[in-house]
């Protein structure tokens, strides 16, 4: 494939060649091997609309370790400013001979755009409300590293489900992998489509919480939010985020997994951030690992 633009539109057998390829890139990794040739004569360009710590820190990162050479585009201080077009900004850094773009934006389905219109190789790092695949690819990675399958596995996302891109790719990838996903949510924060996918739906987070494998909270992302959508924060606390009571209902090894950045006391509680059965901080590691292994595969012609 020439991109990587979200888990909807890709085979379950290019998800596991991902995998499987991260699961190389993992051992590089942790035997400290800080630079291959693996990207050599390699341009990737990171090109963020929306702020970002974690997302665009690995895959700059991972570009790095791997060779690339690397350049990162401020929007707020960029062409974009005075009025450049998002197809002229990437037939710039086509004619520049960029061979990765790897692109958060606003507005769902932005990334899907460019690459049409583009030589180079697309990573949608975030588009509005619709995906972030990498950030999946490394939650699920996460999952196989400590379960080995999804197959069967229960798995329970609870939070702002309307506003989040994880989600999204968390669900397609998830049940393309054989696992079962429960959502839970207000209504108001459920979309509207999720009919078309095949999780269960649920307003009762200690119901999707319980006999769950991995249970995943979610950030409220009050940027993204009407007014009105949640009474408050502490009933939204109460009703749905991840407590030691909550998780008591979960498997006893369960897995807990946030994409961050985590808001104590919000949608989760910090002895569950903290706990030993918490994999946040692994989800970080494993980050790099995934996205050197995606920008290897859509390098190699």
């Amino acid at each position: 494939m020439k991109d990587l633009l979200g888990l909807r539109e890709i085979e379950t057998a290019e998800i596991e060649n991902i995998l499987a390829t991260t699961a190389e890139m993992k051992k590089i990794l942790t035997q400290n091997v800080k630079k291959t040739n693996h990207l050599s004569n390699k341009s990737v360009v990171t090109l963020f609309y929306e702020n970002s710590t974690r997302t665009k820190t690995s895959f700059e990162m991972a570009a790095k370790f791997m060779g690339a050479s690397l350049s990162s585009i401020a929007v707020a201080q960029s062409s974009v400013q005075k009025g450049e077009t998002l197809i002229d900004t990437g037939k710039t850094l086509d004619a520049l001979l960029t061979d990765v773009v790897i692109m958060r934006h606003n507005i769902s389905g932005a990334a899907h755009f460019l690459a049409r219109n583009i030589k180079a190789s697309v990573i949608n790092g975030g588009d509005g409300m619709n995906e972030h695949p990498t950030q999946a690819l490394l939650d699920i990675f996460t999952v196989k590293e400590q379960k080995a399958s999804l197959k069967g596995l229960k798995v329970a996302i609870i939070g702002d489900i309307k506003h989040s891109r994880v989600a999204r790719s968390n669900i397609w990838g998830m049940t393309k992998l054989g696992a079962d996903v429960t959502v839970a949510a207000p209504y108001t924060l459920l979309p509207k489509d999720l009919d078309k996918t095949k999780v269960r739906v649920t307003t009762d987070a200690d119901d999707a919480v319980k006999n769950a494998d991995v249970v995943m909270g979610l950030r409220l992302q009050l940027e993204r939010m009407q007014s009105g959508l949640i009474p408050s924060i502490g009933e939204y606390n109460e009703l749905y985020g991840l407590n030691e009571k909550r998780l008591s209902l979960a498997k006893d090894d369960a897995m807990i997994l946030h994409p961050g950045p985590i808001n104590r006391g919000v949608e989760i509680n910090s002895g569950i951030a903290d706990a030993e059965n918490s994999f946040i901080e692994r989800q970080v590691t494993n980050g790099v690992a995934v996205r050197m292994a995606v920008l290897f595969l859509l390098t190699r012609s």
